[in-house]
């Protein structure tokens, strides 16, 4: 029996979750499946109960799952305490326990909300689906050596950019193989005009392109890269990018898609478990209201079933539910126009699960 940890988090976390499994509920129904689920503390809870932003239990319930579902961690309450020891430590360090290097965003536009887009309407028209792929345990943020001295006489800071070609090679696989089961479009951003770093990135990937003669790989700087997105995002299928760019382009474009209540992602490792978890935040200010939007973390449950499970009339099930739902015109808050029907995150997740009891 596949077991899933679900790690609820902080702020909305516990609502959303709650949500993602009334619908995996529903797919056990449908499709004979007899998924079992384990919840632990991570986060802001767990340092309220434990002292600590990642328990070992919580290590220990991943690693013994077939897959984890994140909600969110973090909010005001612990922000001023020690920083090695606030929420967010918790999920760099589960992917650091799982060996999650790469992120996989996918930023599509459901054609029912094209009013929520922040691009004109000529270039929504042409559709958004796009996936990000970001390098998750390399880069700048976790080079060393890194901190705090003097240069000069004055104080400084420094951080150190570096990629082993290895690393490289293991994040153009995903974006390789990723771009292969869709338009073979594959776009590596670097900044190989100044960074050697960036230089042995586009080196490797030009390399590995000889492997993959389906797919068309291409090169952008990260600031050209920027712009495109907003000028014609169409012209995009499969991203891939470093640490540090793709953190950047990832969020650029899960705001192309006008709410970021909408957008799941997947964290992957060599082996697993994977972990899934909407990019939103714990949204502090309306948990416990019933206000926030459960769909990003019900897509994320579809990855699950793509990637962890190999299962693609599951995870399409989910998808098709959630674009039934939003064409009959419900809506939360965060995606609300004139003229649709607003409800609250409960109903939205009893909602794409009834739609899927039936298909």
């Amino acid at each position: 029996m596949p077991t899933i940890c679900l790690l609820p988090g902080d702020g909305i976390g516990p609502e959303i979750i709650a949500q993602a499994v009334k619908v995996l509920h529903a797919v056990n129904e449908v499709f004979g499946h007899r998924f079992s689920t384990e919840t632990a503390l991570m986060g802001g809870a767990a340092i309220d109960a434990c002292g600590v932003p990642l328990p070992e239990a919580a290590v220990a319930a991943c690693r013994a799952s077939d897959a984890v579902v994140l909600g969110a961690v973090g909010g005001p309450k612990w922000d001023e305490i020690e920083r090695d020891i606030r929420p967010e430590r918790g999920l760099l360090g589960i992917r650091k326990e799982l060996g999650l290097f790469a992120n996989v965003r996918p930023a599509m536009l459901f054609s029912q909300l094209a009013h929520a887009s922040f691009l004109r309407p000529d270039i929504v028209s042409q559709g958004i689906d796009i996936v990000v792929i970001r390098e998750l345990t390399g880069g700048v943020y976790f080079g060393t050596p890194k901190g705090f001295g003097t240069r000069d006489g004055e104080q400084a800071a420094f951080n150190t950019m570096i990629y082993k070609r290895s690393e490289i090679e293991r994040i153009a696989t995903i974006g390789f193989e990723t771009a292969r089961k869709r338009k073979k479009r594959l776009c590596s951003v670097d900044k190989a005009n100044v960074l050697e770093v960036s230089q042995l990135w586009r080196e490797t990937l030009t390399r590995m392109a000889a492997d993959y003669p389906d797919v068309e790989l291409s090169h952008l700087y990260v600031d050209n890269a920027a712009m495109q997105l907003v000028r014609n995002p169409c012209q995009f299928d499969v991203i891939v990018s470093s640490n540090l760019f793709g953190d950047m382009l990832s969020d650029e474009a899960a705001m192309l898609t006008g709410s970021i209540g909408m957008l799941p992602s997947a964290s992957l490792g060599s082996t697993g478990p994977y972990l899934y978890e909407p990019i939103h935040g714990s949204a502090p200010d309306i948990a416990g209201q019933d206000k926030a939007n459960p769909l990003a973390t019900i897509l994320s449950l579809s990855m699950m079933f793509r990637y962890s499970f190999g299962m693609e009339d599951e995870a399409q099930a989910i998808e098709t539910a959630v674009g039934h739902v939003l064409e009959a015109g419900y809506r939360t808050a965060d995606i609300m126009e004139h003229g649709k029907m607003l409800v609250g995150c409960e109903n939205m997740g009893t909602l794409v699960a009834d739609t899927i009891f039936r298909r």
